[in-house]
């Protein structure tokens, strides 16, 4: 079993398993026992002749065949490991000491049957992601996934470090004023984790060819995954969509509206695309607006973005999970939404999914890579 998913009876006689977290755990009526008996002999220290024979001896109304055949609904079921897998190959010498409680967190979320918990390490190991904006969202999203062991991350801004930008860009220090962002960001991401290649560029994306140009000839091939961390040219957004879709290139998106803090993530031809999406927020939300007014009468948009620390720091933290997710698999989820947190109302979680638009002028109607940039 594994030690993350620990089981325990309850009082009534039940097995409760997978802990008692909402998503993992489960419950098993167990009114003759021996379910109990063989969770408590798959401990890592028996083979599967061994514990359905240990069973049956206990228990000898229980056949070997249905013993096998519970051991088999809870590996199915995600609550077990193999204990004498190997580690997979591909991975590097320090990654079983450096990785190893993040293993043990993805293996808890994990309800898939697995060789080893070690294989989605090994997917983030082989993954390459372009973090476009590193500021405030984009610089922790990418100390995140450097420090989680995804194999490249490439690291772009065109901007320059400013006293202004300390309060809330956690990835730089008083000694980066005046530096480039994008080398500042790669020293820094360098000396978190030299496992893993870190690189980054000062480019400056002014329109979806540019941003095409960037995720289809990165060093050493096409990124698996895009994350924008950029919040300008308005445009960006819909920039982002379009090219993804025509790449077919899923992305993750996020930031904070004071305090307000989201992230979404999009897959092309999975789900509803960004698009979709905010066209299903703007029908879902009454502004009440009057005649001739701009959504902006209702959410106005001010020459810089107010943010700290925290803001920045959740919103690069929850764009950095939807990114490991979709990269590792762990957990698994239904991509095309978006969701956060008010600060205003923590009993508020925000949790925003619309379904597919056939009339979506970037996805709607056509397969999935077709090209549409504009």
């Amino acid at each position: 079993m594994k030690p993350e998913h620990r089981p325990y009876r309850t009082i009534d006689g039940n097995i409760r398993i997978g802990s008692v977290i909402y998503g993992i755990g489960a419950e098993i009526a167990d009114p003759d026992g021996w379910i109990w008996t063989l969770t408590q002999m798959m401990d890592g220290s028996r083979t599967t002749a061994q514990i359905a024979a240990e069973v049956t001896v206990r228990h000898p109304a229980i056949g070997s065949a249905t013993v096998r055949s519970a051991m088999a609904d809870l590996r199915e079921a995600g609550f077990v490991d193999d204990a004498a897998a190997p580690l997979p190959a591909g991975l590097g010498d320090r990654d079983p000491i450096r990785h190893a409680r993040g293993v043990a967190l993805l293996r808890w979320m994990d309800l898939s049957p697995q060789a080893s918990p070690w294989h989605a390490q090994l997917r983030l190991r082989r993954a390459r992601v372009v973090v476009l904006g590193v500021g405030g969202t984009g610089g922790v999203a990418a100390q995140l996934l450097v420090a989680s062991g995804v194999g490249h991350v490439h690291a772009v801004d065109p901007d320059v470090v400013e006293l202004s930008n300390l309060n809330r860009q956690l990835l730089y220090r008083e000694t980066d004023i005046g530096s480039m962002k994008s080398d500042a960001a790669v020293a820094a991401l360098r000396s978190l984790n030299s496992d893993v290649t870190v690189t980054g560029e000062p480019r400056e994306v002014s329109g979806p060819e540019d941003l095409a140009t960037l995720l289809a000839y990165g060093e050493g091939g096409p990124y698996d995954l895009l994350v924008l961390g950029a919040d300008r040219p308005p445009e960006i957004r819909r920039w982002a969509n379009r090219v993804c879709l025509a790449l077919g290139v899923p992305w993750v998106e996020g930031g904070y509206r004071g305090p307000l803090v989201t992230a979404g993530v999009y897959v092309p031809g999975d789900g509803p695309c960004w698009e979709c999406q905010r066209a299903g927020e703007v029908e879902r939300r009454d502004l009440r607006l009057g005649p001739g007014q701009s959504e902006d009468a209702a959410s106005p948009r001010m020459p810089w973005n107010p943010a700290s620390a925290v803001t920045a720091a959740l919103s690069g933290t929850l764009v950095a999970h939807v990114a490991l997710a979709l990269l590792s698999g762990v957990p698994p989820m239904e991509p095309g939404f978006r969701y956060g947190v008010n600060l205003m109302a923590l009993g508020d979680p925000v949790l925003q999914r619309h379904p597919r638009r056939p009339d979506c002028p970037a996805c709607g109607g056509r397969p999935a890579h077709a090209p549409n940039l504009n």
